[in-house]
Order: structure tokens, then sequence, then C-alpha cells
């Protein structure tokens, strides 16, 4: 999508210095929109990446750190950056354990950043929103949010949150401009994924492609990775005038998987 149809509209994507984050940033921005980078770090790098993406897109892009685990500072993210007419909440950990070896630290800390994180967001941005009677709140959410994996309790647990807040926001916010939804990918070959590859193959002694067709993909009837773009276009259409009236709910990119 080429033309500048967010030209105007103030973003803020959590958890946005790498991977799906920094993929729906660079699509908002493309799409005009004045865009903020976050993540818990606060490196050169970080700075010069939102300069990168001011850049190439011609629209104002900043970098403010937040640390996703702390409700203070979600809520005092969404303050510095002098709100929000678009909010993308990403940020998200993973680990994996079985149940009763999970460790209880984990448990909590995906909770309060794959989760909690999105409430306390969203609890802070929506009074501006409804005041300017027009808004989009956007959970990125995941497979993991509509069906399950062993040994994935804590994230599990957290993806399906993060629908029903999806749910219950889209019902509160109903009839006043303010829409919020939900995407749901599967696998999305970022960064993370891509350095997984190496090892999975020393482990099951496979080739590259065998190891993403067999293993890694083995749950996502296409075959395809999707990509971090693909995610990015989704979250760009939510804010069109197509999807006014899309709220409350879901859209998969997960190539079939929650079909089967």
């Amino acid at each position: 999508m080429t033309t500048k149809i967010l030209h105007g509209k103030r973003a803020i994507v959590t958890g946005s210095n790498s991977g799906i984050g920094l993929g729906i940033a660079e699509e908002l921005a493309a799409a005009g929109a004045e865009v903020v980078l976050n993540s818990f770090t606060d490196r050169d790098e970080d700075h010069a990446l939102a300069a990168e993406l001011a850049e190439r897109h011609g629209v104002q892009v900043r970098y403010i750190k937040a640390d996703m685990s702390k409700g203070d500072e979600c809520r005092a993210l969404i303050e510095q950056a002098g709100g929000c007419d678009i909010l993308v909440n990403n940020a998200g950990i993973q680990h994996v354990a079985k149940l009763e070896e999970f460790p209880a630290e984990k448990w909590d800390a995906i909770i309060a950043i794959n989760m909690s994180s999105a409430f306390h967001c969203t609890a802070a941005a929506l009074p501006a929103m409804y005041q300017a009677g027009w808004g989009r709140v956007i959970n990125v959410a995941s497979a993991h949010g509509l069906t399950a994996s062993p040994f994935k309790s804590a994230y599990v647990a957290a993806k399906h949150g993060v629908v029903g807040l999806t749910k219950v926001t889209g019902l509160e916010a109903a009839g006043t401009g303010v829409t919020c939804n939900a995407i749901c990918p599967g696998y999305v070959l970022t960064p993370i994924v891509e350095k997984q590859i190496p090892d999975q193959m020393k482990t099951h002694n496979m080739d590259r492609e065998t190891v993403i067709k067999e293993v890694m993909l083995s749950r996502q009837p296409s075959g395809e990775f999707a990509t971090t773009g693909q995610v990015g276009g989704i979250a760009v259409f939510l804010c069109s005038g197509a999807a006014d009236q899309i709220t409350g709910t879901t859209i998969s990119v997960d190539g079939g998987w929650t079909a089967l």
C-alpha cells in the first residue's frame, strides 16, 4: 500500500526494535504515520533505527524506552509520546517448559509483558482516542491465542488473554470511532526464528529446507512462513476506512494453522 492513508496519525508500536513489531512499524510509516518505536533498551542503535525509518519514509519516527513488564512504564510511554491515534500492543517474550517445571518468574514475566502491558497501554491511550472520535488498537496475539501447544503454558495463557481483552475493548469502544482487533500470526520469519534454524538442523540432523518444512512449519498447512511485512500490511488495513466496522475480532495470518 503506497498511498499515505495514515498521514497525520501517530502510531505507537511496543516491542518494535526488531521482528514483527519493526515490520508493523515499517508498514505504518510507509503509509504515512508518525511512528514511536519502543523496547526496554536505550542504545544508540535503537535511536539510529528510528532515524533510518524516518529517512526512508519521510515521516517522524522516535524511539522511547519503556519496560513493558512494568505497568507504570507502559502508561508513561503513552504520555511521553503525547498520546496516539494507533496503538499496536506487540511486545512479547517466550519460554518453553513443562507445566510442573515452568519457572514462576518466567510465568510472571510472560503474563506481564505479553498480556498486562496491552491492558496498561490501552487504558492509557483510550481517553484521547475517545475524545478525538477515532482510534485503532491493534493487539498482536498469536495462533496460540486461538489454539494451544504443549510446554507453552504462559505464552498460550497470555495470548488467549489478549484475545479476550481485544473482545472487551472492541465492545466498550463500539460506536465511538475507536476499534480494537487482534492479529494472530503463526510462524513468522523474524531474526529470532532465523537464528533457530541452524540449531534445529543440528538437533534433527536435517538440512535447512527439511527442518523448516517438517519441524518448524509442521502445523502451518501452507508450508511457508508469514512475513513481518504481511503482518504489517494487515495492521495498515485495520487502520483504513475499509475496516471501520471490524472490531472485537481476530485476523489469522497463519497459513491455515487454526483451520485444522
